[in-house]
């Protein structure tokens, strides 16, 4: 039953991690190159041969399962197709097998070194049908190991061609048909870029803002001491504590049984992250392509409408009561740590309604691609700490427990403030499958509306001019209440002072809470604007080149996404800096490439491409292009990236991500400037 709690919470979570405020970082090694080889048996049988190329230091495991502890096999997949049959297991050899104790996970395996061969027999009734399938495996070396790898194959037999792809090839998908297979695509690697030797070095540091797995632990926290506030939590705090002391033999055994309860709280809610530590495996651009799904947007878009009218008290949000009545029934029959654990677990299902949109709105803005499942670890470690801070405190300080507020109608008023805020985070998930479909259903002013309406909704709720089902009547406004009507009103003021226009970008001013949140300024239904602080812009690499050929400028390449929080904090307040916008408007050619842009390629500009791992990407889409040329250009899948090119395509100096602060901003973009001045000087000599 746990599993379907699980893929809910982790799908909610999936999704929101792609709101990715990335600040360029590399992408990972990959030691293992692979080859497909086929050979003909005779009476429709086939050998295909999987060999790996396997990078020196580095080890490829076999196919023999280790256990939870142990690492993780490598398995051979055939799809099950019409007339294709799997003969057995695959069979595995290698340059050097290695049989014994492993370093890495204290235990005997078996592995290969330097290559690694995996012979597969299958039976076909017709040749020309082409074999699909995939394969996985994990490599190590001594000190660390790459998540497990997944592996994509298309396969003709007679042909011997195969392709290989982070996503399953189906033969009769339309979109596949036709399109050429290119490992010479010069479009998306360029020649020019030397990353190891740019025309001018940087040899400074620069200050870089990033999300911390502290400051996300701290979310966390935040969000956790806010869930305690929900009668679906705070009730609990009383009547669990009281029970431990009180049924404990004496004071010490009550102490560590709540410090136990809370500890559980904490394990489970981390729990919730070990699947993620899996994903590093999927293709560098994973994150950019949940993030920015229209379709997956608009499903959490009425998840959160959803979680919000239950807020409201029209409705209760609960998981089925079987679940929580069997955790309730292990608790009491086992007793001792895992009688501890299932109270842990029953706490943690009953207050899902309160606890779920929390969690998930609090880390939609804080996690990144760059620390990918850490920072999940980190978010659900905070919110779990603070669910489990409380238990453990009351129970060494029980004096505590009568200074505790008496649960009252002021539980349900939190669950209605925070009705008020699913509703604004829910209008987040519109808006980004808005933009990236070009629907303009939900503009600047619009998403900052609603926002403001959201705000004085909260206003009017505290001031008890609005009511709902479970509320009682407001007779006294006291000192809190009051306090959190000045709050949310001053926060509500701020918010409309975005309505303003900004005469240097021609569209309005952003709100600095809101950049990376809201829509851009400029996409708007009033002052639409195509680039940002008001900046002539190309947002195709060819026209930007032939500009920069055109005026003698060099370019700035700016790799930029419709999900991505640090890109607009970028635009809103480092590129209207006025000698960050000379700089860029005068000395600049400014190409902005989307790299989760869905809008489909022409035709005849669709192909597979053969990326430098060897591996085969479709690149159907204005997004594929871009993120393709991202990482193969310059080995970074993170957003924004800023490189400096000569109108011929050199790199002029080291490309930066997100740089908050404006003097390294400026240094970089001059060093640009700078390294076209060593060019011209070369060309005169």
């Amino acid at each position: 039953m746990m599993d379907r709690v699980l893929a809910l919470c982790l799908g909610l979570l999936l999704t929101l991690v792609g709101f990715a405020q990335p600040g360029g970082a590399g992408s990972a090694p990959d030691p293992v190159k692979w080859t497909i080889a086929t050979k003909d048996l005779g009476a429709g049988q086939w050998e295909v041969v999987f060999s790996a190329t396997i990078q020196e230091g580095w080890s490829v495991y076999s196919q023999q399962n280790y256990g939870d502890m142990g690492p993780w096999p490598t398995s051979i997949v055939v799809d099950s197709l019409p007339g294709v049959e799997r003969l057995g297991a695959a069979e595995e050899t290698g340059s050097k097998v290695i049989d014994g104790h492993d370093v890495v996970f204290d235990m005997p395996v078996k592995k290969f070194k330097g290559s690694a061969t995996f012979t597969q027999r299958i039976q076909v009734s017709d040749p020309a049908t082409p074999i699909t399938g995939h394969f996985e495996y994990m490599t190590c070396d001594d000190e660390m190991c790459l998540p497990p790898a997944t592996v994509y194959y298309i396969l003709g037999l007679g042909s011997g061609t195969y392709e290989l792809g982070d996503v399953s090839f189906d033969p009769n998908d339309p979109k596949f048909a036709g399109i050429a297979t290119r490992s010479d695509a010069a479009e998306l690697k360029l020649a020019g870029v030397d990353l190891e030797n740019p025309v001018v070095r940087d040899e400074g540091k620069r200050t870089e803002e990033k999300n911390s797995l502290l400051w996300i632990f701290m979310l966390g926290f935040i969000g956790g001491l806010v869930a305690l506030l929900t009668p679906c939590v705070f009730p609990m705090i009383p009547l669990t504590v009281s029970f431990f002391t009180k049924s404990s033999t004496d004071r010490a055994s009550g102490l560590k049984n709540a410090l136990t309860y809370g500890g559980f709280i904490l394990l489970i809610y981390l729990i919730f992250s070990l699947p993620f530590h899996l994903l590093g495996s999927v293709n560098p651009e994973i994150f950019n392509e949940i993030s920015t799904n229209p379709w997956l947007n608009l499903f959490f878009f009425v998840i959160f409408i959803v979680f919000a009218i239950s807020f409201f008290g029209y409705f209760e949000i609960t998981l089925p009561s079987s679940w929580v009545n069997k955790m309730d029934a292990n608790a009491s029959k086992f007793g001792g740590l895992i009688g501890t654990f299932f109270m842990a677990l029953t706490l943690a299902l009953v207050s899902f309604s309160c606890t779920g949109p929390i969690l998930g709105s609090l880390l939609a803005g804080a996690l990144t691609a760059d620390g990918g499942a850490w920072q999940l670890t980190a978010g659900m470690g905070g919110f779990g700490f603070a669910l489990a801070l409380p238990f453990g405190l009351f129970a060494l300080f029980p004096g505590w427990l009568n200074s505790l507020p008496r649960s009252g109608s002021w539980l349900n008023s939190v669950k209605v403030v925070l009705g008020f805020v699913e509703v604004a985070l829910a209008f987040k998930f519109l808006s980004m499958a808005d933009l990236v479909m070009k629907w303009g259903l939900v503009p600047y002013e619009l998403f900052l509306a609603i926002w403001v309406i959201c705000g004085i909704g909260i206003v009017l709720y505290l001031l008890g001019k609005i009511r709902f089902p479970h509320d009682s009547p407001v007779k006294k406004l006291s000192p809190t209440r009051l306090a959190l009507v000045a709050a949310f009103g001053l926060f509500t003021i701020y918010m409309a002072y975005g309505f303003r226009y900004n005469e240097k970008a021609k569209t309005f001013a952003p709100v600095g809470l809101l950049s990376g949140i809201s829509p851009s300024p400029g996409y708007s239904w009033i002052y639409p604007t195509e680039c940002p602080a008001g900046l002539t812009c190309f947002h195709d690499l060819e026209s930007g080149m032939e500009e920069a050929k055109r005026t003698g400028k060099p370019l700035l390449v700016d790799f930029t996404g419709y999900g991505c929080a640090n890109c607009r904090k970028m635009e809103d307040y480092v590129w209207p800096v006025p000698e960050i916008n000379r700089l860029i408007g005068e000395q600049y050619v400014l190409v902005s490439l989307y790299v989760d842009a869905k809008s489909e390629l022409p035709k005849d500009e669709q192909f597979i491409y053969e990326t430098s791992n060897g591996t085969k990407k479709p690149i159907l889409t204005v997004g594929n292009k871009w993120a393709t040329l991202q990482t193969e250009t310059f080995k970074s899948a993170t957003q924004p990236l800023y490189a400096l090119l000569s109108p011929d395509g050199k790199l002029l100096t080291d490309p930066v991500g997100y740089t908050p602060a404006v003097e390294d901003y400026k240094a970089f973009l001059e060093r640009g400037l700078q390294g076209m001045q060593v060019l011209g000087q070369q060309a005169a000599r």
